[in-house]
């Protein structure tokens, strides 16, 4: 329960299923540490320390407002109010040390002059990871979470798919998860589009029913990811020249870790005619900007593969997904063994961005994905 509208609906559905549900909170401690642990009891239940009755006072709740995400004092408090009111235990786990990890990834895909997913990072390695730990250690049969994907069980093996509201769909961010995970995950509100669950909630008389999606990295506040970079590594110089695909030097800047593939704004050179990043490079430092159709790619390679259905043994038509707010494109996929594959395109996929996943499909399932290497 991340204190908003949808875990909080979640919840509420789950308990009219019938089922007993007990609400947890993950905190994370980044950026407002203090703030995060005033008033912390320190008792421990197996490997996961649990705050079972605190209440951030008032000032807690303003010195943590300036954070953004899922995860601050505030946050927890609304969680807390919403499982008061549905009669449901609720607890709040430390996970510090555990998104310790996922910073670090962050911080050093940004240094190597990639572009980071940490949501995708955080469902693998906390949400379907540790909390499955969890579970375990309080005899929970599942884990539920408030995305916007469905779960088939009525085949062999449960399936992932896309959400029912498709402008709210998460399923590309979940596709990293281990595929045994998935008999024990459930999805209450993926059935559903995003105003029927503001009104349920309001119906429920939630405070969270208007409150704002969370739209931010939950550790970095808004346009601030660069700094935030520089201040976790100052020891990397990323500094450099911004080129032109013809090798032109146009102009300077401060660190390549505020430049993404197919960026146009902020590149701080005027040349008449709108230009976009469609390169970094990590050794030079240099950021190569060129025109859209420079940006245009036939195919990707990916590595880290992980599959929700058994890995593809041969040629696969599917539709492949780049980023999360992207709308997928037909492809066939290639596997070069269980952990590398190839996506080549019907037609030219643009801004396709080393670091991000990609997430192959066939008629809305999850197929599964990886994290792009290389793109040509």
């Amino acid at each position: 329960m991340s204190g908003g509208v949808d875990s909080s609906v979640a919840a509420h559905l789950l308990q009219r299923q019938g089922h007993q549900v007990i609400g947890v909170f993950m905190r994370h401690g980044i950026l407002a540490d203090t703030e995060c642990r005033s008033g912390e009891s320190q008792s421990t239940v197996n490997p996961l320390p649990i705050l079972s009755n605190h209440r951030p006072s008032q000032g807690e709740q303003r010195q943590a407002s300036h954070k953004q995400g899922c995860c601050t004092a505030s946050d927890a408090a609304d969680a807390r109010r919403v499982a008061e009111l549905l009669g449901i235990d609720f607890y709040a786990i430390n996970l510090d040390k555990d998104f310790a990890r996922i910073v670090d990834y962050f911080v050093d895909e940004y240094n190597a002059a990639r572009t980071p997913n940490p949501c995708v990072m955080c469902n693998n390695w906390i949400k379907f990871g540790r909390l499955f730990d969890y579970a375990e250690s309080i005899d929970a049969t599942f884990v539920a979470t408030g995305h916007y994907a469905q779960l088939d069980a009525t085949a062999d093996e449960p399936a992932l798919y896309r959400g029912q509201d498709a402008s709210k769909d998460q399923s590309y961010v979940l596709f990293g998860i281990d595929r045994s995970h998935l008999q024990r995950m459930m999805l209450p509100v993926g059935s559903f589009d995003k105003p029927s669950i503001r009104q349920l909630a309001a119906e429920l008389n939630l405070d969270v029913a208007s409150k704002r999606d969370s739209q931010e990295i939950c550790f970095v506040a808004p346009g601030q990811h660069s700094e935030f970079v520089a201040s976790r590594s100052p020891q990397i110089t990323t500094n450099g020249n911004i080129v032109t695909t013809e090798g032109e030097i146009v102009g300077a800047h401060d660190g390549y870790q505020k430049f993404t593939i197919g960026q146009r704004r902020g590149l701080g050179t005027a040349l008449g005619e709108p230009r976009f990043v469609t390169r970094i490079d990590p050794i030079t430092r240099d950021v190569v900007i060129g025109r859209r159709a420079e940006l245009a790619r036939k195919s990707l390679v990916a590595t880290q593969a992980n599959w929700l259905i058994d890995p593809p043994q041969r040629a696969t038509r599917c539709c492949a997904q780049i980023r999360y707010n992207s709308s997928a494109q037909s492809a066939t996929l290639y596997p070069t063994d269980e952990q590398v594959f190839e996506v080549v395109f019907d037609d030219d996929c643009y801004a396709v961005a080393p670091g991000q996943a990609v997430v192959c499909y066939v008629d809305n399932r999850v197929l599964g994905g990886g994290w792009i290497e290389s793109t040509a």
